[in-house]
């Protein structure tokens, strides 16, 4: 009997084990009514900086030159000399070419014979005429031909110049007609000449190279004429080239709802050829002072735009009020400070209040 007595106080002492246990939530838990402590995020914070902001429109186009010229004959006649090749650089009025003038020649010498006598003539009969001698309608008649004589020979003589073939602007002979040979018999052709292909010379000026940009209708009223603006090119990486919006056309194309805006390039020289594709950035507008961001650092939901801030151990929501980007950074006009921590990596694991760990902080 002092047996059993002895073993009930042992099975109530295991028993007030086992419950204590049950009210400490299992081996260590939290203590009963409480709830579990949740594991702190791991965060990277960076702090907003200040500096220059510039909001860019980029678009892309081929370089074209806003000057160039498609030489061609004024008058028909045979090829007696070639003067210039391709890569030849040329002055305004430079002789290109020389055709046979031969016939235009005599004409413009006959047109100047007959207006000599014509002159000759007329002295005659203006003394005459000072006498009384002469009629006042036959005088008239003599002034007549005499005047339509001086035109008939300034027009040879022009004909006559036609037949050396100049260059209208200044600048380079960027095409040659593969038939622009000694021998061969060129033809003035009628209407405006629109591409290389029946010109006898290309005379383009690299000094007037554009890139002319189809800009979409949203974009009108940020860009103006006078905007800086920036080129580069494949062709020529690491290089870039400084121009300014020249001319914006308000006609609109209904098709593509794109209006044209020429960039002009400010320099280049020999580097520059038309038909390279160039990348162009204008500024439109500039903040010297702003407040910026990652963009990367904005929380990705339907919500409005918001970050959030680190305060002690704990992530802090912030709404903002954004401005300006620029590639990867953006501008914030309320809602931080330069002084806040900014999480830039693992926000998207956060709520308001959440607990966090930084474990890295960019300077």
């Amino acid at each position: 009997m002092k047996r059993s007595h002895l073993v009930l106080p042992g099975v109530l002492l295991v028993s007030g084990l086992l419950l204590a246990g049950c009210g400490r939530g299992g081996p260590g838990g939290p203590p009963a009514g409480q709830p579990a402590v949740a594991e702190a995020v791991a965060v990277e914070v960076a702090p907003p900086t200040v500096g220059e902001m510039l909001a860019v429109y980029a678009g892309t186009a081929s370089i074209a030159a806003d000057r160039q010229a498609f030489v061609m004959p004024k008058v028909r006649g045979e090829i007696r000399s070639v003067l210039v090749e391709e890569g030849d650089r040329v002055t305004k009025g430079q002789v290109l070419a020389r055709l046979d003038g031969d016939q235009l020649r005599l004409e413009a010498a006959q047109a100047e014979a007959n207006l000599r006598k014509l002159e000759r003539d007329y002295e005659r009969n203006l003394e005459l005429q000072k006498r009384g001698l002469v009629s006042s309608t036959a005088f008239d008649n003599l002034k007549f031909e005499l005047d339509a004589a001086r035109a008939t020979y300034e027009l040879a003589a022009l004909q006559l110049s036609y037949t050396s073939v100049t260059a209208p602007i200044p600048g380079v002979v960027t095409d040659k007609l593969d038939a622009v040979k000694v021998g061969n018999t060129v033809t003035p052709v009628g209407g405006v000449i629109e591409s290389a292909d029946s010109a006898m010379f290309v005379v383009t000026d690299f000094s007037s190279l554009v890139v002319n940009l189809s800009v979409p209708e949203g974009q009108l009223q940020k860009l103006a004429v006078g905007q800086a603006a920036e080129i580069t090119l494949d062709a020529l990486p690491g290089t870039r080239f400084a121009g300014r919006v020249a001319l914006i056309t308000p006609r609109i194309d209904f098709e593509t709802a794109t209006f044209p805006v020429k960039v002009e390039i400010q320099e280049g020289g020999e580097l520059l050829r038309p038909g390279m594709f160039a990348r162009v950035s204008i500024v439109y507008d500039r903040r010297p002072d702003a407040l910026q961001i990652p963009r990367s650092a904005l929380v990705d939901d339907d919500g409005g735009p918001r970050v959030f801030v680190v305060e002690g151990d704990r992530a802090r929501e912030r709404n903002l009020r954004l401005g300006l980007s620029s590639g990867v950074m953006i501008e914030v006009l309320e809602g931080l400070s330069p002084e806040d921590r900014v999480v830039v990596v693992g926000q998207s694991g956060l709520r308001n209040d959440s607990s966090v760990r930084v474990i890295d902080t960019q300077p």
